[in-house]
């Protein structure tokens, strides 16, 4: 369900930089790394640059060239540390006061933090906190990751432990990247749910949420922050703590759908999954048809990969209206009545009189699948042999993606066939579980496939959240 066409959205993008070398523009390169990273939060995003002892912030709702320009950059400098992010609202709503980095602190005591992930037992760490004196401005559970920090630096931890200290208080899901004193911090939780990795620049090192961040910034991939791993950066380089560590679980839509395809998560570049995806998938489920076109843009390799396998020719029959949804503006009813049209567009040259196989990497709804079928039959098709690059989605997510509950998820209460008919397809087919595996090239055991088969890595993950929903919705968190 390519975000174009709407379905899931992701939960947020992080990046720092820390260099006394490139002081005078880390605002500019934490800019240009947000851009990079700019699919994986489209509400809100903020920057904020550190001297070691005074920082200072601009953040604010809508996208990273919407809220900076060249003078709100130059304002927040000079700094020798820098740190970013963009976010997706899967906890607190969409509002100025949610938007990131967010800052905690008690007199001499300041951290600000930038976290991508989702945790668990919030409501009761909330209160916790609130017991140690603790007063918060927002509803996201990040704020609760910058107090629990503090907590331990007031009580005389170097920042290592107090980090350390405080993932012992943290369940659930969470990349961070943070601002404590003169040192950049990054760590991942002990499952490693979000991706996050470490570059080298001039005179430091800089961490982003993905490669492409670490990329568009000329930082020289190094390696991955591990799962419980933290990593401070000071003057005197690089050190590494490690905590506590649980079996691997990398969320598996990192590969399928989320991460950029010129991004490499943990050793293995997206693309080239996404097109073994593609390859396993027109093996399991061929189809006769002339062409093979993609729903742009995360079904194009996976849709690469099938023609390549099958020998049908690929074309691209969808073109992508890259600037909806990067709008103030809103469409008027009867413009939204157009529906998918105001974001994707048929080529009939390609479509008409034939058989078209689409690929798409996921239902999840069905909606958005339904008005693809109908605008390439208008389009001209024959056949609409609908192909899915990865399994039924059956569970809903509690790391971070804003998912519907099982009663919304159109995988969770039909079958196939029923499906099929439901988006009035010629014939419809998904990956298999163990084929979108096999693609990623990692053992089963290593990834979070919980939305796939129900099998969710920290134990009774349903009902913290069902509990932590339940409280939200009575106005206690």
């Amino acid at each position: 369900m390519s975000l174009a066409t709407g379905g899931l959205r992701e939960y947020c993008g992080v990046f720092g930089i820390r260099s006394r070398e490139l002081s005078g523009e880390l605002a500019q390169r934490t800019y240009f790394g947000l851009y990079a990273l700019q699919h994986r939060g489209q509400e809100s995003a903020g920057i904020a640059v550190s001297d070691g002892s005074r920082t200072l912030a601009v953040r604010d709702v809508g996208l990273v060239s919407q809220i900076f320009d060249e003078g709100r950059l130059a304002a927040l400098e000079p700094g020798h540390i820098a740190l970013g992010h963009v976010r997706y609202s899967t906890t607190g709503s969409a509002s100025w006061e949610n938007a990131q980095p967010e800052f905690a602190g008690r007199g001499e005591t300041n951290v600000a933090v930038a976290h991508n992930g989702n945790l668990l037992g919030a409501a009761a760490l909330r209160d916790a906190l609130v017991g140690e004196g603790f007063e918060f401005n927002s509803t996201s559970d990040t704020a609760l990751v910058a107090a629990s920090v503090v907590k331990g630096l007031e009580d005389g931890m170097d920042v290592g432990e107090a980090v350390l200290s405080a993932m012992e208080r943290l369940s659930g899901a969470y990349s961070v990247a943070m601002i404590a004193g003169d040192a950049l911090v990054a760590f991942r939780d002990p499952y490693g749910f979000r991706p996050l990795a470490i570059g080298g620049v001039e005179g430091g090192y800089a961490v982003s949420s993905e490669t492409c961040g670490l990329d568009i910034v000329g930082a020289e991939y190094l390696r991955d922050v591990e799962p419980g791993e933290v990593v401070v950066i000071d003057d005197e380089g690089l050190h590494s703590l490690r905590g506590l560590s649980k079996r691997r679980a990398m969320c598996v839509f990192e590969y399928v759908y989320f991460a950029r395809p010129d991004s490499n998560l943990e050793g293995r570049e997206v693309a080239g999954v996404r097109q073994r995806m593609g390859e396993i998938l027109a093996g399991e489920a061929p189809a006769e048809a002339d062409v093979v076109i993609p729903v742009p843009d995360s079904g194009i390799p996976a849709a690469v990969g099938y023609s390549r396998a099958s020998g049908i020719p690929f074309a691209e029959g969808l073109i992508k209206n890259r600037y909806v949804g990067r709008t103030f503006i809103e469409p008027t009813q009867k413009m939204r009545q157009l529906g998918i049209r105001l974001k994707l567009n048929p080529l009939p040259s390609v479509i008409s009189g034939r058989r078209v196989v689409v690929i798409d990497d996921s239902i999840v709804r069905g909606n958005t699948s339904r008005k693809i079928v109908e605008l390439l039959f208008q389009a001209g098709a024959r056949e609409v042999h609908f192909r899915v690059s990865s399994p039924p989605v059956t569970g809903p997510c509690y790391y971070g993606i804003d998912m519907d509950t099982p009663e919304h998820l159109v995988g969770a209460n039909h079958g196939v066939e029923e499906i099929r008919d439901q988006i009035g397809a010629t014939s419809l087919a998904y990956l298999s579980l163990e084929g979108m595996v096999a693609a990623t090239g990692r053992r089963k055991e290593s990834l979070c496939r919980a939305c796939f088969d129900g099998e969710y890595p920290l134990a009774g993950t349903a009902g913290k959240f069902a509990l932590e929903r339940q409280c939200a919705s009575l106005g206690e968190k």
